[in-house]
């Protein structure tokens, strides 16, 4: 398999530090502001982050870059347009940091407008194409202005920008997980075959579920689960029996994911409620290459809800990982998906850590990956619900060492995708009418 370009721009080390005024009574900074940074890079959602406030210049941020405040993960397509823009714009392309201050909320509940501190803006050079690895910026910079009001000099800023090689693996699912599509993966305008899914709804266990099952203590989730079309939503009230199967190009199963909790509304409701998640089970060969005997490698919950980012309303998936000797799962992610336009569930310890999250030295690996780090693992780009829904998936190279590694994401993605379907509200029953008594 071979990966296509990426790079990862990470800023860290954050802080300000504004020189005291002459005046004693006014040497340290008001306690009414706070400060923070807006983080834009053309063509890329604006990040922000806080700048805490240093006492001097000695004393630099001591955040590792490996934890960094901003990361903006480019594809060679992104950096080929930064180029571009680089040669067409006299000024050329920047990462531009705006450091502003605003003033907390008052006791009567009014807060003071946001004030821009200044502006640090870093050019796209040509090592943004080169694929190595880079230290774009390292330690302090003016901001070039005074706070206005105060009669002191220009504040500065520091922070580090780092440029790392972060090559990926990309696959898409053909058509729609429920039909069972091929999976290929993608390096430029070629695509090669790599997997087959095969999708099915289950009557029963079969003997390749039986030790899966017993260890999820699953023993429930297949009976009776005949086909539950949106016609039959209505009456049968759950969504359960649903499985994936993920074949390597010589037939053999490599991966699985089936519903280990049934997808039924709560109480009074027509919805998949956080209180009653329903939840997949994703498996993997143990040993790798002998599908006869399967093994629990994570467990995806989801439900809907109403808000998120966008607002409306938004299914929200949680991963954990289900380690060898442990009875508990180590939650790695929680990501809201929009039920009406879909969107993006990722694993990346960059732009999510939970309260229960893994050390970043073990990361979700379908097989223990010597020196694995922390940062992106794994995307996976889904429609909303009623939608031709075909996923697109990315992998960190250094998460995958062989086929059976990136099958286990693949029935992940699809878990994920039939998810979106599966929490779909449901059709609420009619009310039985009792007939009226006629009076003579």
């Amino acid at each position: 398999m071979d990966p296509q370009t990426f790079v990862r721009v990470s800023i860290g080390s954050l802080g300000l530090w504004t020189q005291p005024t002459r005046a004693p009574s006014t040497s340290a900074p008001p306690a009414s502001s706070l400060y923070s940074c807006e983080i834009r890079l053309r063509g890329f959602p604006t990040q922000t982050a806080a700048v805490p406030l240093l006492p001097s210049p000695e004393a630099v941020p001591e955040r590792p870059i490996d934890n960094p405040a901003v990361v903006f993960y480019l594809g060679e397509s992104d950096v080929k347009a930064l180029m571009v823009s680089r040669c067409l714009r006299a000024s050329g392309s920047c990462l531009e940091v705006a450091v502003y201050r605003r003033r907390r909320r008052s006791r009567c509940g009014f807060g003071g407008r946001r004030r821009k501190v200044g502006t640090f803006r870093l050019r796209v050079g040509p090592q943004w194409g080169e694929g190595r690895p880079a230290l774009l910026h390292s330690g302090w910079v003016d901001l070039g202005r005074s706070l206005r009001g105060e009669d002191r000099p220009p504040p500065e800023l520091h922070l580090r920008v780092n440029l790392d090689p972060d090559p990926r693996y990309v696959f898409q699912f053909e058509d729609e997980t429920a039909l069972s599509p091929q999976v290929v993966q993608l390096q430029g305008t070629i695509k090669q075959p790599i997997f087959s899914c095969k999708f099915s709804r289950e009557r029963r266990y079969t003997d390749v579920w039986d030790r899966a099952s017993q260890a999820e203590a699953t023993s429930s989730c297949w009976s009776n689960s005949n086909s539950d079309d949106a016609d039959g939503d209505g009456e049968r009230r759950e969504r359960k029996g649903w499985r994936v199967m993920i074949h390597d190009l010589s037939g053999s199963a490599v991966a699985a994911a089936f519903m280990a909790t049934p997808f039924v509304p709560s109480t009074g409701s027509d919805w998949v409620a956080r209180s009653n998640p329903g939840a997949w089970l994703i498996l993997r060969p143990d040993p790798p290459g002998q599908p006869e005997s399967w093994h629990p490698w994570a467990r995806l919950e989801a439900w809907r809800e109403r808000g998120g980012a966008a607002g409306g309303e938004s299914v929200c998936c949680r991963l954990f990982l289900l380690p060898e000797g442990r009875d508990d799962g180590v939650q790695i992610a929680e990501v809201l998906i929009s039920a009406d336009s879909g969107g993006e569930f990722f694993i990346d310890m960059d732009r999510q850590r939970p309260a229960a999250a893994t050390p970043a030295d073990s990361l979700p690996t379908a097989a223990p990956l010597p020196g694995a780090a922390g940062g992106f693992v794994m995307n996976c780009t889904v429609r909303g619900e009623g939608k031709s829904s075909k996923p697109l998936v990315q992998l960190a190279v250094r998460h995958v060492t062989c086929v059976e590694d990136a099958a286990i994401f693949m029935a992940l993605a699809a878990a994920v995708d039939l998810s979106i379907q599966a929490c779909r509200p449901f059709a609420r029953k009619p009310k039985k009418t009792e007939p009226s008594s006629s009076s003579p």
